[in-house]
């Protein structure tokens, strides 16, 4: 008799080399590859993450020999489908930790056993998977340095091989989508691609990655994101390449904190839109018309400070953002304009191509001062002396912002204190950072004051 065949559920994990759950699954029996098109999953994806999606399948089919299996619905009634249609029993799947993927995966886990099928978690999209790295009473880490150092010291397992699956052909497929991404200019996507730029920073940049990470007109940053997002690569492939230079142990903090964030998420799904720190929730935030309007003008990098302009021109341009600039930028909505951040993680969502839950929502907890840092609110990026610091020459700001590229490097940064005025085309600054900060830390000690009285009653 024939082995049944057995279904792989494709997530996180688009890739055919160092993939354990698709390793078991290939020395179980021949193998159904599949990606359910689940609309709870593209729902709060923005155009160009979707547009990325759709080219890592369209790499990914490639790769299989043309046979990755697409079907839209629910999971359960799509894998209970192709179970009866093709005599299999058994589904394998790489572990999801978010909130939406563990309780689908539960769900889907039990409507299987329900009719005598099996599901098989195994693995996990990160180095350590969460619940994984405690403290010496068994609790979860609240601090990244320390959980750094535990991370580091209990290490993860050495890459392995490309998997050889015995594809099952002619199963019934629906088309992979295609997606416009509106015009944003994504990278190239899939394992391949993947890999060459991990092999372009690996070579090339990462030396220099300690200090050059922080200029945003230079490429020096590995922009592995958006394949670490879906899979293309692993981050314990990155890290069994990375040896003992700063550069190389800046990056490898970088993956940790990737880690990080997915452990924070997994303890406290809450905090992917509620602040992780509950006093923080009461922060005073502005509402209405001119918050609003404030906010689109953020949006559209029209604010009048041009490294928060830049930075948010590239993000509609590219589907990405420099890393210190998205602090930057962060720090203005929440401390200049006084907004809630989770509106600009909805934003940030709906426009990043490496758009991932857990990094981006914490991240932006840590620029609100309502997540993990330990000395959070006070810290308020000035984003003219952050520009002079990190854009000293004004080459990223000249790139994304035509109307002021023709002024000098010192004159760029403030380019509405220019002496014969204001480049025509570019607005003035929406609000006064000087007074915007003391106003922050004025609400950060009503919030204290509260909360004392609070304790009291």
């Amino acid at each position: 008799m024939p082995t049944a065949p057995v279904i792989f559920w494709f997530r996180r994990d688009l890739r055919l080399t160092d993939h354990p759950a698709l390793a078991t699954a290939a020395a179980a029996g021949p193998v159904v590859g599949v990606f359910v098109n689940d609309a709870r999953l593209r729902s709060p994806s923005g155009r160009a993450r979707l547009a990325f999606l759709s080219a890592t399948l369209r790499s990914l089919n490639d790769d299989m020999g043309d046979n990755l299996v697409v079907r839209t619905g629910p999971p359960f009634e799509v894998l209970r489908a192709l179970l009866l249609e093709t005599g299999g029993t058994t589904v394998y799947a790489t572990d999801d930790f978010g909130p939406y993927g563990r309780t689908r995966d539960n769900e889907v886990g039990e409507q299987l056993a329900g009719e005598d099928f099996t599901i098989h978690y195994l693995d996990s999209p990160y180095a350590v998977p969460p619940n994984t790295v405690v403290t010496g009473g068994g609790t979860s880490y609240r601090v990244f340095t320390p959980f750094f150092k535990a991370w580091k010291k209990h290490g993860w397992p050495d890459p392995g091989g490309r998997v050889q699956a015995d594809w099952v052909s002619g199963v019934g497929s629906e088309s992979i989508p295609q997606v416009s991404n509106s015009g944003a200019e994504l990278p190239e996507a899939g394992e391949d691609a993947a890999w060459q730029r991990a092999e372009w920073f690996l070579r090339d940049a990462v030396d220099d990655y300690q200090t050059a990470r922080d200029d945003p007109g230079v490429d020096g940053t590995s922009r592995l994101s958006p394949y670490l997002k879906y899979g293309s690569i692993h981050p314990r492939q990155l890290l069994d390449r990375l040896g003992d230079s700063s550069g190389e142990e800046t990056f490898r903090s970088e993956l940790c904190w990737r880690d990080f964030y997915a452990e924070v998420l997994f303890q406290r799904p809450d905090s992917a839109r509620q602040a992780f720190v509950p006093r923080m929730a009461g922060m005073e935030v502005d509402e209405g018309p001119l918050a609003d309007a404030r906010f689109d003008a953020w949006c559209a990098g029209q604010t009048g400070f041009p490294i928060v302009d830049a930075g948010m021109r590239q993000l509609l341009a590219e589907g990405w953002m420099h890393n210190r600039v998205r602090m930057i930028v962060g720090s203005f909505l929440v401390k200049d304009l006084h907004l809630d951040w989770t509106r600009g993680a909805r934003h940030f969502m709906d426009q990043l191509v490496d758009g991932d839950l857990a990094s981006n929502n914490h991240g932006w907890q840590w620029v609100a001062g309502t997540g993990t840092d330990a000395s959070p609110y006070y810290r308020v990026f000035n984003p003219t002396s952050q520009s002079k610091k990190f854009d000293p020459t004004g080459r990223y700001l000249r790139r994304w912002i035509p109307e002021i590229a023709h002024l000098s490097d010192k004159e760029i940064h403030e380019p509405h204190q220019c002496k014969v005025g204001p480049p025509a085309g570019y607005p003035a600054p929406i609000v006064d950072h000087a007074e915007e900060r003391l106003e922050s830390l004025a609400r950060l000690e009503r919030l204290k004051a509260q909360a004392a009285i609070s304790s009291q009653s």
